[in-house]
């Protein structure tokens, strides 16, 4: 298999390049609006914005844990301009050097303070959520096979679409609308056909996200044959919506407080779950590293080495499973994500150019329509490798 170059951000007009110049200046004043942050912070995350589309990489100044892991990570880019590194590589280290910028790593009162809390805290509020609780009552109407179907449909749409939408959704059948790959029936029988199984679960968004991948965890716990379910966080906050511990834990806290009967019932097995260790929320700095999960520390690679299956939620860890990189579209799945240490499936709504395991088909169909399919999280894929 010949490698594929690796998207980059300098082409004016692509989907790249919007995210530095379009998007984050958005993000940008929506951040420094958000919280009431001092002179210093303001400026440090102008100078970044400037930087980060005009500028050269630089190495950081401050203190964090994680300093020397980001120098060595960085040793073959610093001093090139931000939009010749590597796509993932320079996104991943914008969001390190705005929480640097932001004050989180400092030794001052920001310190610590995560400044995407009051977009995820909002989201988790909102009525919104308060619908998708109440839809949990359905699902005791269910069939189980359906039950399980339902749940993973909301678990791969996350924020688009509600769990009120996977319980209403038509089964799936083929290929539905949106879907341009479909492991499905496989990802459901990968757990019961092998028995008592130990789960991973490496997470992508807080709120209206993580609610329901939590949601899918006790399913697994209570009626799929897993022992153990891993849920995997970043260390810190990441991407703006990106889920910590403390995302996990005021889920987790909005479920078992819900005046909804089921979502209630749900919360209280998770926190059961977490006392006695069936279920575990684990982190690792390598989940906010800019690189491939092809380059997995030995420590991470033998956490999952064991498990049963690992499903990855979303776009960011789906590049990172195959690489961030130009592959043509009917590249085979198990080529480049054949290297991950266990069974693996991948649910994700595409946000960005990299997917690969299409239908030669399936490709011309969408490209005929004209309309930018890879990159407006309007269609969807699971993919699953490693189970028979």
């Amino acid at each position: 298999m010949s490698p594929a170059p690796p998207v980059r951000s300098d082409d004016p007009g692509s989907f790249p390049w919007s995210v530095f110049h379009e998007r984050h200046p958005k993000l940008v004043q929506q951040v420094l609006d958000a919280l009431p942050y001092g002179p210093a912070e303001r400026a440090a995350v102008e100078d970044l914005l400037a930087e980060s589309t005009t500028g050269l990489l630089r190495p950081l100044t401050d203190d964090g844990d994680d300093h020397e892991l980001w120098l060595a990570w960085g040793r073959d880019v610093w001093g090139t301009p931000w939009g010749e590194a590597p796509f993932l590589w320079a996104e991943s280290y914008f969001y390190r050097r705005l929480l640097a910028a932001t004050g989180y790593f400092g030794s001052g009162a920001w310190r610590g303070v995560d400044p995407f809390a009051p977009f995820k805290d909002a989201e988790l509020a909102g009525p919104a959520v308060d619908e998708e609780l109440a839809a949990l009552d359905g699902l005791r109407g269910l069939t189980a096979e359906r039950r399980t179907e339902a749940l993973l449909a909301s678990a791969l749409w996350g924020n688009r679409a509600d769990l009120s939408f996977g319980l209403t959704a038509a089964p799936v059948a083929g290929r539905p609308a949106g879907l341009v790959a479909d492991d499905s029936r496989l990802l459901l029988a990968a757990p019961a056909a092998a028995g008592p199984a130990r789960i991973c679960l490496v997470a992508d968004n807080a709120g209206r996200e993580l609610l329901p991948d939590l949601v899918l965890v006790d399913h697994l716990l209570t009626e799929a044959p897993a022992t153990e379910v891993v849920v995997y966080v970043k260390p810190y906050p990441y991407y703006v919506s990106d889920a910590t511990m403390a995302d996990a834990l005021a889920t987790l806290r909005r479920l078992r407080s819900s005046a909804e009967p089921e979502a209630g019932r749900i919360g209280l097995r998770l926190w059961q779950a977490m006392n006695t260790s069936r279920l575990a929320v684990r982190t690792h700095p390598f989940f906010c590293a800019p690189l491939p999960y092809r380059e997995m520390p030995p420590d991470l690679r033998a956490g999952f080495a064991g498990a049963t299956l690992t499903i990855l939620k979303g776009d960011l860890n789906y590049r990172r499973l195959v690489g961030d990189q130009l592959w043509p579209a009917i590249t085979p799945f198990a080529e480049v994500a054949g290297h991950f240490p266990s069974p693996v499936a991948a649910l994700r709504t595409l946000k960005s150019d990299v997917v690969v395991g299409l239908d030669p088909q399936v490709v011309a169909d969408l490209d005929a329509y004209g309309t930018p399919w890879r990159t407006s999280g309007t269609h969807a894929l699971i993919q699953v490798h490693g189970m028979a």
